[in-house]
């Protein structure tokens, strides 16, 4: 176990004995501080040092012609002081190793989790693909820090993304990274979201007026892809979600009933579409593909559409109706039906609202339809006092 005074010219010019494949030199000053150096020239600083229980262990500092002595010097001190306050500085750059990507979790262990256990889980995969993992896909899951979701979530809300989607995201992260701590995913640590608020969420009422409406029908039936045009008529005709359309099958449609199942709704539950005559009449139309049970296959998979954006946003440019999202139309399907007079617990019935509380945001829609009831109590009162002055 040769010693010598590790210093610069020493690293530079220490040469391996010809007879042996490596040899490592002890530095005189710092306690287990070392050079090795090989047959083949190659030469590695290292730190030999004792862990919690009592083994003595080496660690790999660096290349000698990348570092210098006095950086590799100080590396080695810092081992050893992380050694005595009970970490082990091995098993840690092992875990670092180890430390996947963001990108590497959502793949491997992430996404196939969401798909077996969240119906919810192609929402999930947009999000991560379209704003997540463009931003921080490529960092470990150690380098993901509050600053940089910060970071990612101001950038959004700078370029107009709605309180809705930054929070979506935000709440995606959270999700992931409990996971990533349940799962014991190396060097996670405390979830990098918490102490991160989410935004106030606008409800944004937005509701199509008759002039608009046939604007947007014009519209679509220009559109290129009639596939897509087709189910988004057919959602502005049932109310319906845009999964709920998108996923229906042929096997679904009660012709007798006038109805579309919807096995699986956002409630867990089974609920039915009513379809009206338009509705009946669109689906009647629509030639059906041997080859997909669908109603409404992509042309180019054959599958349902993971997306109506790009047939939408063509659409709605068209008919002038920029701010118009996708899900308006299910809002505008109910201010039609609350502002010609329908009660709001069937329009809960139409929309498969849970809770009447949903609904009752429509409520102000049809003042005209409350001040028509006013009217029918003051009648009533008045034919009262009618027949109390003939009977005197």
């Amino acid at each position: 176990m040769p010693r010598a005074a590790i210093t610069a010219k020493f690293a530079r010019d220490a040469v391996c004995p010809p007879e042996r494949e490596k040899i490592a030199f002890f530095d005189t000053d710092q306690q287990g501080f070392l050079l090795e150096v090989r047959s083949s020239g190659r030469r590695t600083f290292y730190q030999r040092y004792v862990d919690a229980h009592g083994r003595q262990r080496q660690f790999k500092i660096g290349a000698a012609n990348v570092l210098t002595v006095e950086q590799a010097r100080r590396k080695g001190r810092s081992v050893v002081a992380e050694a005595l306050l009970g970490a082990d500085p091995q098993t840690r750059r092992q875990e670092l190793r180890l430390t996947p990507t963001l990108a590497q979790l959502v793949s491997e262990r992430y996404l196939p989790h969401a798909r077996a256990t969240k119906r919810s889980w192609q929402t999930d995969e947009t999000i991560l693909r379209n704003h997540i993992l463009p931003a921080l896909g490529r960092l470990t899951l150690d380098q993901i820090s509050s600053e940089r979701i910060a970071e990612l979530i101001n950038g959004m809300r700078a370029n107009g993304y709605a309180s809705g989607t930054t929070n979506r995201v935000l709440v995606l992260l959270r999700y992931i990274f409990n996971l990533a701590r349940k799962w014991s995913v190396p060097s996670v640590g405390a979830n990098p979201t918490a102490g991160l608020g989410m935004a106030p969420e606008v409800h944004r009422q937005r509701f199509l007026t008759a002039e608009e409406t046939n604007r947007l029908l014009t519209a679509i039936d220009e559109e290129e892809n009639q596939v897509a045009a087709q189910a988004i008529k057919l959602l502005l005709l049932t109310g319906g979600r845009r999964s709920e359309i998108t996923q229906a099958k042929w096997e679904h449609v009660d012709w007798q009933r006038r109805t579309l199942l919807v096995p699986m709704s956002k409630s867990g539950k089974p609920r039915t579409i009513a379809l009206n005559g338009a509705a009946i009449a669109l689906l009647q139309s629509i030639p059906r593909d041997q080859g997909s049970e669908y109603i409404f296959p992509s042309p180019y998979s054959g599958h349902p559409f993971a997306s109506l954006f790009y047939p939408w946003d063509r659409i709605r440019r068209r008919a002038g109706l920029d701010d118009v999202r996708l899900h308006d139309l299910r809002h505008s399907f109910a201010s039609f039906l609350v502002n010609h007079g329908v009660s709001l617990y069937v329009v809960q019935g139409l929309l498969g609202h849970t809770q009447v509380r949903m609904t009752q945001r429509y409520a102000h829609l049809a003042p005209q339809t409350l001040l028509d009831a006013a009217e029918t109590v003051a009648a009533v009162i008045g034919r009262s006092a009618v027949a109390e002055t003939a009977a005197e």
